[in-house]
């Protein structure tokens, strides 16, 4: 009975969590924005604004559901689903602190790859049964851009794992503190495992590992389709791309899956590269501040703090960078990101054979 409770619990609790985080997120961006353009945002519901998010999910909420006429109802309405399910899906694998994670699976970071991949069978199914040439064109342009993007994410991640050998998401948060049951090494030089802190990070490891985490946070970038990298949504070429003719909770649908997925690949990327839940603090000496920040509260913090550093600068980038046409999207992948991958992948397989082992 906890089990069939707590397997209840979980899912119910990361839904609430992608909800509330979405609205701050939304409010945040808008204040972001409004800064960057020299402006207040919103400032008229609630106290600088802050309800505004709330009023717009509530006026979400009242909208009629409208279905195009010559729509293929099946796949329209079902699409904002699958896509907002393979992200949620993916949190499922995340460790939020030590030994906290929703289910410690061997093959987690396969699973985040193979069931966040499904979203872009979501898109197409929005794209194609909407019946509209914006809809349609905002689809294929996103599809063509997500599988593109796929390979120079996937090349780091297979980087990341030739050096911690291990697909368990929390071995790998494991391994990068003083809780580490393998030895670690600054640049494969330095014993840190007792020192702990920033130079026990996985992006530290090895000095190919910087350049490789700049990769997946590019392309990760572009999966989630924000600015630069928008030209699926372009509203002043496309209108509002797949999402066109959806409205009401099915739009909305589609605005909780684009902050779930920034934020998951922020933790993510935390993950892999910038500690997970460990802390930036080392041991020096008798000042013992990584034993003194590490722990089960202090790993939530430590997660919450680097993911939501890493959203806030992707708000950043999406304001302050125009949007890249389609050739130069392309040029950026295929002749820059998976070339350089590649080789981030073949250093990181050299470096463990004849560094680490």
């Amino acid at each position: 009975m906890l089990d069939l409770f707590i397997h209840i619990l979980v899912p119910v609790a990361i839904f609430m969590f992608i909800a509330i985080f979405t609205l701050f997120a939304v409010y945040a961006e808008r204040k972001i924005a409004g800064f960057v353009q020299d402006r207040l945002g919103p400032m008229e519901t609630g106290k600088y604004g802050s309800l505004q998010t709330i009023a717009d999910i509530l006026k979400l909420l009242q909208k009629e559901l409208i279905t195009p006429f010559l729509a293929d109802k099946i796949l329209f309405r079902v699409a904002p689903i699958v896509i907002f399910v393979a992200i949620f899906t993916g949190f499922s694998v995340i460790p939020w602190s030590h030994n906290f994670i929703p289910v410690n699976t061997h093959t987690g970071l396969f699973l985040i790859m193979a069931v966040v991949s499904i979203d872009a069978i979501g898109i197409l199914m929005a794209g194609w049964g909407s019946n509209n040439k914006f809809s349609l064109l905002g689809a294929m342009r996103a599809i063509a851009q997500m599988v593109s993007y796929e390979i120079p994410v996937g090349l780091t991640l297979i980087t990341a794992v030739m050096l911690t050998q291990s697909l368990n998401l929390n071995d790998i948060a494991t391994n990068q503190g003083i809780l580490a049951t393998e030895e670690i090494k600054f640049l494969g030089i330095w014993s840190i495992k007792n020192v702990g802190g920033v130079l026990a990070w996985n992006i530290f490891q090895a000095p190919h590992m910087i350049v490789t985490y700049i990769i997946f946070f590019i392309a990760t970038l572009a999966e989630c389709n924000r600015a630069p990298f928008d030209i699926p949504e372009a509203e002043s070429e496309l209108v509002g791309g797949f999402h066109t003719e959806y409205g009401g909770i099915q739009f909305a649908f589609f605005f909780l899956a684009e902050y779930a997925m920034m934020f998951l690949v922020s933790m993510l990327g935390v993950v892999l590269f910038l500690g997970a839940w460990n802390t930036p603090f080392p041991n020096i000496g008798s000042i013992r501040l990584a034993d003194w920040t590490t722990g089960f509260g202090w790993g939530i913090f430590w997660t919450f703090f680097k993911s939501l550093f890493l959203v806030g600068i992707q708000m950043w980038i999406r304001w302050t960078l125009p949007r890249l046409r389609a050739d130069q999207l392309m040029n950026l992948c295929w002749k820059v990101l998976t070339p350089l991958a590649f080789l981030c992948m073949a250093i990181s397989a050299i470096w463990r054979i004849l560094v680490i082992t």
